[in-house]
């Protein structure tokens, strides 16, 4: 307890404490740099850990994914890989103001270095949000810490999924959540890199509109057959949330 308080009082500028609801648990952001959106809380609701299970979220962040799997989930334990020190060492402080260090550990590193790092066949499950814009879409943000998050500065979708394939073992499972302009990509790159996609799930903002968001599993070494789930609606009237977003936000 006196740990979570100093952690309160020590925050730096522009960070501010957010109350998940789940277990209690909290998480520290910086408003101006990069606060997790509805694509991680998505992502985590759309991760199946099993018991025992351990867990890889590359690209972590504020720690987000980790902290809402540890709440969500039996997994063993989690693993957040991310290379912006400042994000980091924010995350290390999330995950010690929720007494969860045992469970779960924050490691500075890039994403295109993963196997390096933790060796080969080593995780059940691997997360990930990646930047979902190439050179090709979108304006880089100048900003660089958004920038790193949003676009392919750093890493690209196969540095992603080679990786991610790499560090995992065999009929380990990836969740992905991404664009659905890029479905094409993703899928040709996991199929090169070993994982058959398993269940695909399209975000929709309103039941009339287009996806915006799409949520993958893939498993490696499984087999070509492909599940794709019903469409997922986010609103059901302007600024009112579906029942199904409520519950993955913890507001049943």
């Amino acid at each position: 307890m006196k740990e979570s308080q100093s952690l309160m009082t020590n925050l730096q500028p522009f960070e501010r404490i957010d109350d998940l609801q789940r277990k209690g648990y909290k998480i520290i952001q910086n408003t101006e740099k990069f606060c997790f959106g509805m694509d991680a809380v998505l992502l985590s609701s759309f991760a199946a850990v099993k018991e025992g299970e351990n867990v890889l979220d590359m690209g972590t962040g504020t720690g987000i994914i980790p902290i809402l799997l540890e709440a969500k989930t039996e997994g063993k334990h989690f693993t957040g890989l991310e290379i912006q020190s400042e994000s980091a060492e924010m995350a290390g402080r999330s995950v010690a103001l929720n007494n969860l260090t045992e469970k779960i550990d924050i490691v500075e590193g890039d994403i295109k270095e993963a196997t390096k790092i933790f060796g080969k066949n080593i995780f059940n499950v691997v997360t990930v949000n990646p930047p979902y814009m190439n050179d090709l879409h979108g304006i880089k943000n100048p900003d660089m810490p958004k920038a790193i998050a949003r676009h392919e500065v750093l890493c690209t979708l196969e540095d992603v999924v080679r990786e991610a394939s790499g560090v995992l073992k065999q009929n380990g499972r990836l969740y992905m959540v991404h664009r659905p302009h890029r479905l094409v990509e993703i899928i040709q790159a996991m199929k090169n890199y070993k994982l058959e996609p398993k269940r695909i799930r399209f975000v929709h903002p309103y039941e009339d509109k287009e996806a915006n968001m799409v949520l993958i599993e893939a498993l490696k070494g499984g087999k070509s057959m492909v599940k794709i789930e019903k469409p997922l609606i986010v609103y059901k009237d302007v600024n009112v949330y579906t029942d199904e977003l409520l519950e993955m936000y913890g507001n049943e």
